[in-house]
């Protein structure tokens, strides 16, 4: 019995040893982990239940020139409860609750105040960390919300948390869509947005969240949130009002001729400021767009904006070109524009392709100038492969100096390439030189073009065109975008004047007569041109043509402020030249800058209207009559005037002023005199003054001289 109970000890023994062995082990472990290890653990734990997240910084706005918004962002706000906040208790939350639901249905007028009420309930009651309160709450909602009970205490006692998230918007709608572009999640960058996105953007900020039940996440409100730092606010050189009439009268010629797509671009001569760009194409609804539109019609046709065939499209140029091709002439000093050139009967051939004239039947014998302002096909190709078909690179190089063969190196991205072909490429044949100089085997983009026609305006000073003024932050200026010259003289002064004389031309006498005005003038080149179809030369499988339309100049000629291009592709209403097709819309913006701009008005000669008799004048200030008779050329005389009021006799021929001795005691003479003078020396005196009728004082009821006494009342009569 004994050595069994010895046994039983023994191994009870054993089991203990081996259970606090056990033990001493598992605490170990513990002790391991809490102290070895505590900080790995706590970071993987922290890992699953917090996390930083990214706060999005408010992004920059695009404005327009004068400081009209083109592109924001507009907050809204969610607005949650977080029941168990640190500083809520329930005396706080019951003393505010009936209060805050009130404030909340009387601000949103969505429900009543016993829903928000309700809600509010059963975040508390739930002891809810995340109840949803509202949703898309705007800036000016969320400013009145700062000043309700509770949430005015703070995150900390009130429990709200506020989530924001920004949409962009664009007021104007599709004016200057494209350009004003878009930046989408994938990093696809667009137009002003695009290029100027570094610094629209701004720099993100961080916060630090904790996950609650139900897979919801909530800041943390531990003082390390680091603040998002706003992007910078970018002004553009786009005048929206001009924007807008650019747009219109481009989208009302597109539907008259039924056209696939067109540009306008309208520029500032002396900066290269673009103040008006717009691109329009035909887009023909379908059933995803009536659902999403229910406005709209299926297979209904529109124009949107929808790529930026201003900078972007590369075309032969067609007849715009010839502008080119006649520098390169008068300034190698080959041609002179009252030299003749024989079009015959308007057809010519270079190795067996013929090259036609529009005029049918020709024009025989004429000028240099008559070929530009008419458009010769034959008498500009003859003129360049007379000169330069034995050394083409004369040519050629003239045109690299313009610089045609570059990029204009704009900011925003998706300029097209310009293809000028040099003599030595492949591709140069016998019949390139006198296609190119009518514009064809040559590529320019609508901007490109552009740019030479602004340098002929801007006195040969080629400058680049410019959309984008400056950068600013809380309206601190960050960064400015001076003006860029690309070629500082184009061709000599003697040239430049020959072709102002030429551009004028085409619309005084020429293609564009029908774009000539009375009041001021416009200088400019038609274009007409067939488009190259990839596979079936300039013709498609029907063998139908398609032209491209187009009209470029500046205006007022004779002291030019804007330049524009307008280019209209593929109109299908069988009437395809450019100064029917495109003409028209260069009038119609010429016509409505011109008319709200007057700095670019002629001054008006007031000497003609004053050669008869002089205005009649009032008796008043001496310095403000001596002001505007100086203004006006009108002779004064100011013999021994020694007062600083006077009266006025005059004849035909010149004004005289006789002083009015002022005695502040006394009533003053203001018979003669204007309402404003003959109250403020009334009033000096202590009267109250009672006018009657309108202009000039014909009489006072006290005569002059009577000694003032105050608040007496004095009549004036006026007419």
């Amino acid at each position: 019995m004994a050595k069994l109970r010895k046994d039983i000890l023994w191994r009870m023994a054993l089991l203990y040893i081996l259970m606090v062995g056990f033990a001493v082990i598992i605490l170990g472990k513990i002790l391991y982990i809490q102290v070895v290890e505590g900080n790995k653990w706590k970071s993987k734990a922290n890992e699953l239940t917090q996390k930083d997240i990214i706060i999005e910084p408010m992004r920059g706005e695009i404005y327009s020139d004068k400081g009209k918004v083109l592109a924001s962002s507009l907050p809204f706000y969610e607005i949650r409860f977080d029941s168990k906040a640190e500083g809520l208790d329930k005396n706080i939350y019951k003393s505010n609750v009936d209060a805050l639901a009130n404030c909340l249905a009387n601000l949103f007028a969505d429900k009543p105040a016993n829903e928000y009420k309700a809600a509010l309930y059963l975040g508390w009651q739930t002891g809810s960390r995340f109840q949803l309160i509202k949703r898309r709450v705007t800036y000016s909602q969320l400013k009145k919300m700062e000043n309700f009970p509770m949430f005015k205490m703070g995150r900390n006692k009130s429990g709200f948390i506020v989530i924001q998230t920004n949409r962009r918007a664009k007021p104007f709608g599709i004016l200057a869509e494209r350009t004003i572009g878009y930046v989408t999640k994938e990093r696809v960058v667009v137009g002003i947005e695009g290029a100027f996105d570094k610094y629209l953007r701004g720099k993100q900020g961080l916060e630090l969240m904790q996950k609650l039940a139900g897979n919801v996440w909530m800041p943390v409100n531990n003082g390390n949130q680091v603040e998002p730092k706003d992007g910078y606010d970018v002004f553009t050189t786009i005048d929206i009002n001009l924007q807008d009439v650019a747009q219109n009268a481009l989208l009302k010629q597109l539907v008259k001729n039924n056209a696939h797509h067109g540009c306008v671009v309208l520029m500032e001569v002396e900066t290269g400021n673009i103040k008006a760009i717009a691109n329009l194409e035909r887009y023909t609804n379908k059933t995803d767009d009536v659902i999403a539109n229910p406005g709209h019609k299926s297979n209904e046709i529109s124009y949107v904006e929808n790529y930026n065939y201003a900078i972007g499209e590369s075309n032969e140029p067609g007849s715009v070109f010839k502008l080119i091709s006649m520098l390169v002439a008068l300034d190698e000093g080959v041609i002179d524009i009252n030299d003749t050139v024989n079009t015959g009967n308007g057809v010519t051939t270079y190795y067996g392709i013929k090259m036609k004239d529009a005029h049918r039947g020709g024009l025989g014998k004429i000028t240099v100038k008559e070929v530009f302002s008419h458009s010769s096909n034959v008498g500009v190709s003859k003129i360049i492969t007379n000169y330069f078909s034995d050394n083409p690179h004369r040519f050629v190089d003239r045109i690299y100096k313009l610089k045609l063969n570059e990029k204009l190196g704009l900011d925003i991205k998706g300029e097209g390439i310009p293809l000028v072909k040099d003599p030595s490429d492949s591709s140069w044949s016998g019949i390139t030189l006198p296609w190119m100089s009518i514009g064809y085997e040559v590529k320019l983009t609508p901007l490109q073009i552009l740019t030479v026609y602004n340098a002929v305006a801007n006195n040969g000073r080629m400058v680049k065109p410019r959309l984008v003024k400056e950068l600013k932050f809380h309206g601190e200026i960050i960064k400015e975008y001076p003006t860029d010259v690309i070629v500082s003289s184009i061709c000599s002064n003697e040239t430049l004047k020959k072709l102002k004389i030429m551009l004028e031309s085409v619309v005084e006498e020429g293609t564009a007569r029908n774009l000539k005005g009375a009041i001021y003038k416009i200088a400019g080149k038609t274009g007409t041109a067939l488009i190259a179809n990839t596979s079936h030369g300039y013709s498609d499988k029907n063998f139908k043509k398609t032209y491209q339309a187009s009209f470029v100049g500046y205006f007022p000629s004779d002291n030019p402020k804007y330049s524009c291009i307008v280019v209209v592709s593929s109109p299908s209403n069988s009437i395809y030249y450019g100064n029917v097709v495109a003409g028209p819309i260069f009038k119609e913006i010429a016509d409505k800058v011109y008319a709200t701009s007057i700095d670019i008005h002629k001054p008006l000669n007031i000497a003609p209207a004053l050669a008869g008799n002089i205005p009649v004048a009032k008796s008043g200030n001496k310095k403000d009559i001596e002001n505007i008779c100086k203004s006006i050329d009108i002779p004064i005389k100011t013999t021994s005037i020694t007062s600083d009021w006077v009266s006025i006799s005059q004849n035909q021929k010149s004004i005289s002023l006789h002083n009015i001795n002022i005695n502040p005691k006394q009533v003053p003479d203001v018979v003669g005199m204007g309402l404003r003078d003959a109250l403020f020396l009334l009033e000096n005196c202590g009267l109250q003054v009672k006018p009657i009728g309108k202009g000039m004082v014909k009489s006072q009821s006290i005569p002059a001289g009577t000694k003032t006494t105050n608040e007496q009342i004095i009549f004036i009569e006026l007419g």
